[in-house]
C-alpha cells in the first residue's frame, strides 16, 4: 500500500525521502521491523484469547522430561506468525510484483490447512486432526499452482528474458541446471520442453509437500521450528539478494533472477514474525505455534526456495528438517520389519522424532539400536544445540555455490 502511495504520488515531487521506497534494502528493514512489532504486539493479546477460549495443547504423556507441565498451554499461535507476515508486505511490499504475490497466497494456503488441521484437534480433544490425506491433498495442491504458475507466467523468466525450468546444483561449475535436460532424448523440441516442465512441476510438488512435513515434526520442543526457520530464512533472504542484484550474482557467478528482489521484502517480514514469536515461544513456551505455524513455515521456506530457483539446495539447507522426517521413517519401517522377524518390534531410536531422543531417559523397556544418551538432555540445550547445528548448514550451503 504504502509502495505504491510513494510510486504513485510523491515520486514526481520533491519531498524528502521519496525515493527510499525504491531502495529495497530500506524496505526490507521497514517490513522486519514492522514484523517484529507486529508479533510482539499481537503475542500478548492472542494468548490471553487463546486461554480464554481454553483452546491449550492436548499432551500425553511419554515419559519426557517436562512433557506434562506444557499441558493446558495456549496452540494455534501460528496465527502470529501469519499474521506478522502478511499485513508488513500489505504495507510496504509491491503488490504487483509476482514473486511476492506468490509468497503471500502460499502463506494463507497453508495457513488454512494448518487452521483447519487444529481446530478439529482442539474441537475433539484428540491428536489426529486434519486427515492425512487432506493435509497432503492440500500441499500437493499448492505445490501444483506454484509450478504450473512459474509455468505459465510470462513474468517469470531467467536474466537472459528465456522462460526455461532452471535450478541451481551444488559443488559443480557453471552450476545452472536445466530440468529438460532430463527430457531431451525425445526428437520432439516441443515435447522434450514440455516434458521437462512437467518434470518440475512433481519436483516442486515433492518438495512443499516434504519440507511442510518436515517442519511440522521438527515442532516438537520450545523454539525449535521457529528457531531453526528463522536461520533457514536468513540464508534464503540472502540468496534472494544476490540473486537478484546483477553485479553480485554476477560477481559470484550465480543465476539472476529478474524480478525477485521482493522476495527480500517477504523474507524479512517472515525472519521478523519468527523473532518476535520466539519472545513468546522461547523456554519455557507461552504458546505454541501448532501446525497452524509448522506447515505454513514449511511451506513458506519450500516455496520461497524454489521461486529462487534453489530447491535443489533445501537438503542440506534444511538438513535437520530431513532428519527429523528421516528419524520417523525408519523408526517405523525398523520396528514392522523387527516385529515382522521375530515377533517383538525394536527401534533404531528411543523416540522419534529426532530431537525427543535425545529428551528421554533411558528405558530398559525400550529395545532401542542408539542408546545414546544415557541420561535426559534438557529441552533448552536441545534446541540451542540444533540452532548451532542449522547455522553451520548454512554457511555450508553458501560455501557449495563456491566449491566447484
Amino acid at each position: 500500500m504504502f509502495y505504491s502511495i510513494f510510486q504513485r504520488y510523491l515520486e514526481s515531487t520533491n519531498i524528502p525521502g521519496r525515493h527510499l521506497m525504491d531502495f529495497i534494502t530500506f524496505r526490507a528493514g521497514i517490513t522486519f521491523a514492522l514484523a517484529l512489532i507486529i508479533a510482539l504486539w499481537l503475542g500478548g493479546p492472542v494468548i490471553r484469547r487463546l486461554q480464554r477460549m481454553q483452546i491449550g495443547e492436548e499432551v500425553r504423556d511419554l515419559g519426557l522430561e517436562g512433557q506434562m507441565a506444557k499441558r493446558g498451554t495456549p496452540t494455534m499461535g501460528g496465527v502470529i506468525i501469519i499474521f506478522s507476515i502478511l499485513l508488513p508486505c500489505f504495507l510496504i511490499g509491491n503488490l504487483s510484483n509476482i514473486y511476492l504475490c506468490l509468497m503471500l497466497v502460499s502463506t494463507v494456503w497453508m495457513g488454512a490447512i494448518g487452521f483447519l488441521d487444529d481446530f478439529r484437534k482442539l474441537k475433539y480433544h484428540n491428536k489426529d486432526g486434519l486427515a492425512g490425506k487432506y493435509k497432503v491433498i492440500g500441499q500437493v495442491g499448492l505445490g501444483l499452482f506454484i509450478g504450473v504458475t512459474m509455468w505459465l507466467a510470462p513474468s517469470i523468466v531467467m536474466d537472459n528474458g528465456v522462460k526455461a525450468p532452471q535450478t541451481t546444483l551444488p559443488f559443480i561449475k557453471n552450476h545452472n541446471f536445466n530440468y529438460e535436460w532430463l527430457t531431451s532424448w525425445i526428437g520432439d523440441p516441443m515435447a522434450a520442453q514440455t516434458l521437462g516442465w512437467l518434470v518440475f512441476v512433481a519436483v516442486v510438488i515433492f518438495v512443499v509437500t516434504a519440507v511442510s512435513n518436515g517442519a511440522n515434526l521438527t515442532d516438537g520442543l520450545d523454539g525449535l521450528c521457529a528457531g531453526t526457520s528463522a536461520i533457514i530464512g536468513v540464508a534464503l533472504l540472502i540468496m534472494a539478494y544476490l540473486g537478484s542484484n546483477v553485479i553480485y550474482a554476477g560477481y559470484l557467478d550465480i543465476m539472476i533472477i529478474p524480478g525477485s528482489e521482493e522476495l527480500v521484502v517477504y523474507a524479512a517480514a517472515f525472519i521478523g514474525a519468527l523473532v518476535g514469536f520466539l519472545w513468546y515461544n522461547a523456554f519455557p513456551a507461552q504458546v505454541f505455534m501448532g501446525d497452524t505455524g509448522s506447515l505454513t513455515l514449511g511451506g513458506i521456506i519450500a516455496v520461497f526456495a524454489i521461486l529462487i530457483r534453489k530447491e535443489l539446495l533445501i537438503p542440506l539447507l534444511c538438513l535437520i528438517f530431513f532428519i527429523e522426517d528421516l528419524s520417523v521413517i525408519l523408526q517405523v519401517a525398523y520396528f514392522k520389519y523387527t516385529r515382522r522377524r521375530t515377533g517383538i518390534g525394536a527401534r533404531i531410536f528411543k523416540m522419534t522424532p529426532l530431537h525427543h531422543h535425545f529428551q528421554k531417559a533411558g528405558d530398559p523397556t525400550i529395545k532401542a539400536l542408539l542408546g545414546y544418551p544415557s541420561h535426559p538432555i534438557p529441552e533448552s540445550k536441545i534446541v540451542t544445540r540444533f540452532w548451532i547445528v542449522g547455522i553451520l548448514l548454512a554457511v555450508f550451503t553458501f560455501v557449495t555455490l563456491k566449491l566447484r
